[in-house]
């Protein structure tokens, strides 16, 4: 396989980015059991790939290990309803920015008028108060009753677009694209990497001495807007809601001091620890804003492993990786990957840098 160029990192555009995906690798639904998805050993140190599976996964971790899981919530982001003008309206809810009142993506946004009613059902209505530059729709609830329980009720898993199945079963989604550690409600997506997790396998860990700690990130729009400019020093994403708790807070500090492996599950909890560690020089407990974008050039000082799903070409997490993991080694990995067949995306195989 032929290596590509290695492309400093002040000249590096989104376009170094890309690569070639089939359209049928793209993973439409989970697999049957959680811990059965494929798995990408990397070794950054020797250089060294492995095709895994994820339940080998107690085969890379040793005793005093920290692993750091998002446990994020994710709640049904997705509303149908009807403006006044009987028209249909889709409705995906972005980010609260006051008490009920919700920056939203709506589809088709030029129906809806300021002023105007959406009607999602008898116990929901949505006004419609004012569109941003950007198109996003601002929009204010009345609900007769608790908002979240009727938001529940009504709403929809919020899959990503990529997701485009025909089947019309979806019901399946709200259990599998959710973590089997999920308890803070909270964000719009799933935190990836970590549906891959059964309770035994984090048994199985446990058992080996490895310390199992939580934070919470949730998970935003910013996680996978796509990259609007060229030149990636440019480029900034969104911030989002995290917190530390004063428990894992106490474990990571220590393992810093000890010198013991910190590995993140997901990049949202690699954010979620190198935006604390990069502010504060240490872990502190908090609830605050990540607000770190990574690229190329940024220096790793909080975590030491990361376990993350195979991302966009051209995105924010793809270049998280390849700057956590070396572009090159990162890149040769998407396109080994994508000859072997594996599964991309959300409902699709993991990869383990270490």
């Amino acid at each position: 396989m032929i290596s590509p160029v290695v492309i400093p990192f002040v000249f590096m555009q989104i376009s170094d980015f890309d690569f070639v995906l089939p359209d049928e690798l793209i993973a439409q639904t989970p697999l049957e059991r959680r811990e059965t998805s494929r798995m990408l050993t990397l070794d950054r140190k020797r250089k060294i790939r492995q095709d895994r599976n994820f339940y080998d996964l107690p085969d890379f971790l040793k005793a005093g290990d920290v692993l750091v899981l998002n446990n994020t919530k994710v709640f049904p982001a997705r509303l149908f309803g009807e403006a006044e003008t009987g028209a249909k309206i889709e409705i995906f809810l972005v980010k609260e920015t006051e008490h009920r009142i919700w920056e939203t993506l709506a589809r088709p946004a030029k129906r809806l008028k300021i002023g105007k009613k959406i009607i999602f059902s008898e116990k929901l209505v949505a006004e419609v108060l004012s569109k941003t530059e950007e198109g996003r729709v601002l929009i204010k609830f009345e609900a007769d009753g608790n908002f979240d329980e009727i938001l529940d009720g009504i709403g929809k898993t919020p899959l990503p677009p990529y997701i485009k199945r025909d089947d019309g079963d979806f019901e399946k989604d709200r259990e599998r694209y959710q973590t089997v550690f999920a308890k803070n409600r909270g964000a719009i997506a799933a935190p990836t990497a970590g549906l891959h997790f059964t309770p035994e396998i984090l048994e199985k860990v446990k058992n080996l001495g490895v310390v199992v700690t939580e934070v919470t990130l949730h998970v935003g729009y910013g996680t996978f807007e796509p990259v609007r400019v060229s030149d990636l020093s440019e480029h900034k994403v969104l911030p989002e809601n995290y917190e530390i708790g004063e428990a894992a807070a106490k474990i990571l500090n220590s393992a810093k001091e000890e010198n013991r492996r910190i590995i993140a599950v997901g990049t949202t909890s690699t954010r979620t620890l190198e935006n604390a560690i990069s502010k504060n020089k240490r872990f502190i407990a908090e609830k605050t804003l990540a607000d770190l974008t990574i690229t190329p050039g940024y220096k790793f000082q909080a975590i030491d492993g990361m376990l993350t799903n195979f991302h966009l070409p051209q995105s924010s997490l793809l270049v998280l990786v390849s700057t956590f993991g070396g572009y090159d080694f990162i890149m040769n990995a998407y396109r080994h990957a994508v000859a072997e067949n594996y599964r991309f995306y959300s409902y699709g195989d993991c990869m383990l840098i270490l």
